[in-house]
């Protein structure tokens, strides 16, 4: 918010910003050092997060967010927004806490477990064939067969094809009754990674870790309380390969959240 004289000091402070940018780029020309690039061990950075706007789908039929612009630089000396949003909306995180009483709220959650290796499993061909697919543990047996063992400490994420639906009604693919339709991960896998291997995180580019007719949300019940997280609405894995990306997961670190809306990359 701009209060009287803002708009002078934002005057000075980009004058001054402009001094030191010059500064500092005369620094690294000095030194011979490209900031930030040095020292990378990927090629590319690809964006696995879906915009979030208030037209998004939610798995509650209500907008994720709405926005109010309440200050203008025309008007007040800066752009401001007021955003209400839904935890749960967009490319988000689910937090233990979502799915249990005592379970860690997004805060705390440590960030060098937002960091993980990203093994993707493709059910594309699989979901086109049934809307209500669920991943199972013979899918993970088979993505191991072809790429070795999932990696310590990995995010597995669900590749169904869902995201190229998201402009269409198929996303969500409620029937006349009602019900949802679209795939998942079977509780069944999601208890097997639990007790055969060592896994951060679940990740689905759909509404829901499970399935679209799921009543019960067993996947849920039984992954978040363990302590992992989960992400929802993930965008962009058939740009990614199936093993070798590095997940790093940007979420608000927001006291008391069960979820929050996430910006998510895979440096490849």
């Amino acid at each position: 918010m701009c209060v009287p004289g803002c708009r002078e000091a934002v005057q000075r402070a980009l004058s001054r910003r402009g001094l030191f940018t010059g500064a500092a780029a005369a620094g690294f020309l000095a030194t011979g050092v490209t900031p930030a690039l040095a020292q990378r061990s990927f090629t590319s950075v690809v964006d696995l997060t879906h915009t979030l706007s208030p037209d998004f789908p939610t798995f509650f039929g209500t907008p994720g967010i709405s926005i109010e612009k309440r200050y203008t630089l025309k008007k007040d000396g800066a752009n401001v927004n007021w955003w209400h949003v839904l935890e749960h909306a967009g490319t988000h995180l689910d937090a233990p806490l979502h799915y249990s009483a005592t379970g860690a709220s997004v805060e705390m959650i440590p960030a060098e477990q937002l960091v993980v290796p990203l093994a993707v499993v493709d059910v594309a061909r699989k979901a086109a064939r049934h809307a209500d697919y669920e991943l199972g543990t013979h899918d993970l047996l088979d993505w191991e067969a072809k790429h070795g063992r999932l990696p310590e400490g990995c995010c597995v994420a669900m590749h169904s094809g869902w995201a190229r639906r998201l402009t269409s009604p198929n996303f969500v693919g409620k029937d006349t009754g009602g019900i949802m339709h679209f795939p998942g991960i079977h509780p069944e896998a999601a208890a097997w990674l639990m007790n055969e291997r060592s896994v951060a995180g679940l990740s689905v580019d759909t509404l829901s870790l499970d399935h679209g007719p799921s009543k019960d949300f067993r996947t849920h019940t039984l992954w978040l309380p363990s302590g992992r997280w989960g992400i929802e609405n993930i965008a962009n894995l058939d740009k990614v390969p199936a093993v070798g990306a590095t997940l790093v997961v940007g979420v608000p670190k927001v006291k008391g959240a069960t979820g929050a809306p996430a910006r998510i990359f895979a440096l490849v």
